[in-house]
């Protein structure tokens, strides 16, 4: 056991592993057919520009999320800007304190003023009842954040946003595979954003999406005025997609309802904690 800070392996002490431990390391999938996919797209020389393969992807993840329509990128914060853009947001929207700091980079590039907001101490996410309290006439939408794999309060959110006339969004980089009350994540508020990075369960070595059920909102997308396009740098390459593909493979498929079940497992774990924290908050230990 270290006791002392100059034991730390980061200040010179002996690590504790022989090998750096990871986060999260990246699914590989069959290398040999993803070099088959490879030899394809280069004997066909199409490697841009809404390709054959990055339309096989959205058809594929729009099916597996069952929502209407998904719209690649190439990565998940220029997903967020477009969805912003396209939902013509403006002056404040209000997000998680807690959160990657792209979230919040991706409102300021295109004039939105961040505003933070305190997240539930128990879940790590957006508090709704805070968020009532920091809506301000220049508020133009809510931004809910599901963290760790465990979707936000999106009843509460959305309820909010109605009632205040607010568009609502969600960052789900975390998410991807995970559901709310039966229905996959990607289905609600305008529009979800989905994070393809290679630390992510699915990974495209780099990328992103929108997914939304709004026909107007992806014609939107989907038409964006080219230059613009160009701007936020939202064209995506064939390569990267077909990785995609590759990891949603059937075997993918299997990797991915496995770790859906560790994230139920580490829902129930989280809510005892939670239940037991209340517990002996109930109760006074002094003698």
């Amino acid at each position: 056991m270290k006791s002392r800070v100059e034991d730390l392996a980061i200040f010179g002490g002996e690590p504790a592993f022989k090998e750096t431990l990871h986060v999260g390391r990246p699914n590989i999938g069959d290398r040999h057919r993803l070099i088959e996919r490879i030899n394809r797209m280069l004997d066909e020389r199409w490697l841009t520009n809404n390709g054959p393969y990055v339309q096989e992807f959205e058809r594929r993840v729009a099916e597996m999320l069952r929502v209407k329509h998904c719209i690649a990128t190439c990565n998940a914060t220029v997903a967020m800007e477009i969805a912003a853009r396209a939902l013509d947001l403006k002056g404040e929207v209000i997000l998680p304190s807690m959160t990657f700091v792209a979230t919040a980079h991706a409102l300021q590039w295109q004039q939105i003023t961040p505003v933070f907001c305190d997240v539930d101490p128990a879940t790590h996410a957006l508090d709704p009842r805070r968020v009532e309290t920091m809506i301000t006439p220049r508020t133009t939408a809510i931004l809910g954040v599901h963290i760790w794999g465990r979707p936000c309060n999106i009843d509460a959110l959305t309820e909010i946003a109605t009632r205040r006339n607010l568009r609502v969004l969600f960052d789900a980089a975390h998410a991807f595979g995970c559901s709310h009350k039966g229905e996959m994540i990607g289905n609600f508020g305008d529009a979800e954003i989905f994070s393809f990075h290679a630390t992510k369960v699915l990974n495209t070595f780099e990328g992103g999406a929108v997914t939304t059920n709004n026909d107007e909102l992806a014609e939107k997308i989907a038409t964006l005025d080219p230059r613009e396009q160009e701007a936020l740098l939202e064209k995506v390459a064939e390569l990267t997609f077909q990785r995609g593909l590759e990891v949603l493979s059937q075997k993918y498929r299997e990797r991915l309802a496995k770790e859906g079940r560790l994230d139920q497992k580490a829902h129930e774990v989280m809510a005892e904690l939670e239940r037991i924290r209340e517990e002996v908050a109930a109760h006074d230990y002094r003698a």
